[in-house]
């Protein structure tokens, strides 16, 4: 019993999982804003989404303004452009053809960088294997989906999320819906992650 307290002092939880949770999903056509867990759920890790190239970070979304932490990764990064996407049926014009598009599985020949002001949404990504993963990410939850990998977007129950979006230098908006294999940021990102990730995955099991 001592040990295992030592254990829970010495490796505290991640508060990144009050902001930000993962899980393989379902394949139903219900609702796309509905969680669409497996049955039993099947969570994922962090260590497993920095695997397929996905970052993530706990930030104090109510002090955005003056957050160090968020200073230090737009420095670290060269983030150097920021803008807000209020993201709800009142505030987005055409919004309806707007979820539509960013449900479309696409990627992007440079990073996406979300960081969640308010509200929540969905970012669903494929591991090395093509299966969806669904990334929740609330109030307080940054993520970085490397270029190349194909991704997609969609709102939860609760309808709204406002977020940054952060670039290196002017920002670029264009999505390449599947299949772009062709793209050399598909190929860097294939080599980059999910061929290491499918290597490491036979040498666990060896």
């Amino acid at each position: 019993m001592e040990d295992q307290q030592l254990k829970l002092q010495k490796w505290p939880a991640d508060l990144r999982t009050e902001v930000i949770q993962a899980w393989y999903i379902d394949e139903s056509d219900e609702d796309q804003r509905l969680p669409h867990h497996r049955e039993p759920k099947e969570y994922v890790s962090f260590d497993r989404l920095n695997e397929i190239g996905v970052l993530s970070w706990r930030l104090d979304a109510d002090n955005y303004e003056t957050d160090e932490e968020l200073k230090k990764i737009r420095a670290e990064r060269g983030y150097t452009y920021v803008d807000f996407c209020d993201l709800c049926p009142e505030r987005m014009p055409n919004y309806e053809e707007k979820i539509k598009n960013f449900f479309e599985e696409h990627l992007h020949t440079y990073e996406e960088i979300r960081y969640c002001v308010d509200g929540s949404g969905y970012f669903d990504v494929r591991d090395a294997n093509e299966k969806w993963i669904r990334v929740w990410v609330k109030k307080g939850g940054m993520i970085i989906l490397p270029a190349g990998m194909y991704h997609r977007f969609t709102l939860d129950t609760n309808n709204y999320i406002k977020v940054m979006q952060l670039f290196v230098g002017e920002p670029v908006w264009t999505p390449f819906n599947r299949p772009h294999d062709e793209l050399p940021a598909r190929k860097e990102y294939l080599d980059t992650f999910i061929k290491k990730a499918a290597t490491h995955a036979v040498n666990a099991v060896a």
